[in-house]
């Protein structure tokens, strides 16, 4: 699905070079379930950006399903990332003025997806994650599980072959967690949908099919 070609990302600090990540060489395969670990700093998140085609390398070359999408222009990135990549963010990043189906909803009218397959797509994925009593609730009234459930629906209603999450469990107790990262482990193996996650967390790698870890800015392992 996604493989990175000795990427390397550079920031720019004044007349100062931070080298993020470098030379990284990896083959995410459809259907992983993967684990980015390492200490703050490491490029976890980083790299995690460079996969989800938010982050563009200072060197290398990025293959996804095949396609070279490194020199990809910027306008292009964005449709590649609305209709094949779904995000989950250690904060949620929910619109507090819209209701959960709305919230859900959301990239779908970014897409110019019609209303009525808006709806269908949207009842589908709040079945999906337990969520269809709470659709007209607003973020304020759920509990932190039940936003980060809503924050999943959104990243599956665009139908994406790959989601990438930050930290998920971060903002989570131990039990909340735990439900969420079954969630997300099942529908994993029944949809086939390659989950990378960028984790300090040990729940997450307990489950995970693959841990790669990063130390200052270079893979430790494969």
């Amino acid at each position: 699905m996604v493989t990175l070609e000795e990427i390397s990302k550079n920031y720019y600090l004044g007349s100062t070079v931070v080298n993020a990540v470098s030379d990284i060489s990896i083959t995410v395969n459809d259907g992983e379930f993967m684990a980015l670990v390492g200490p703050s700093g490491s490029g976890k998140s980083t790299l995690l950006n460079i996969i989800g085609c938010i982050e563009k390398p200072t060197s290398g070359r990025i293959t996804l399903d095949g396609t070279d999408v490194t020199d990809v222009p910027t306008d292009r990135l964005a449709d590649i990332r609305a209709r094949r990549i779904g995000y989950i963010f250690q904060t949620f990043n929910l619109l507090p003025v819209l209701t959960v189906s709305e919230n859900v909803e959301y990239p779908l009218h970014l897409q110019g997806v019609d209303k009525a397959e808006r709806r269908r797509r949207v009842e589908k994925v709040l079945h999906e994650v337990g969520l269809e009593r709470f659709s007209t609730h607003k973020p304020a009234e759920l509990s932190g599980g039940q936003r980060q459930r809503v924050a999943i629906a959104r990243a599956l209603v665009g139908s994406p072959s790959m989601i990438l999450a930050d930290e998920p469990t971060a903002n989570l107790d131990h039990k909340t967690g735990m439900d969420i990262l079954t969630k997300m482990k099942e529908l994993n193996q029944r949809l086939g949908i390659t989950f990378i996650f960028s984790t300090h967390d040990q729940k997450i790698m307990s489950i995970a099919d693959r841990i790669v870890e990063l130390r200052d800015g270079r893979l430790s392992n494969n």
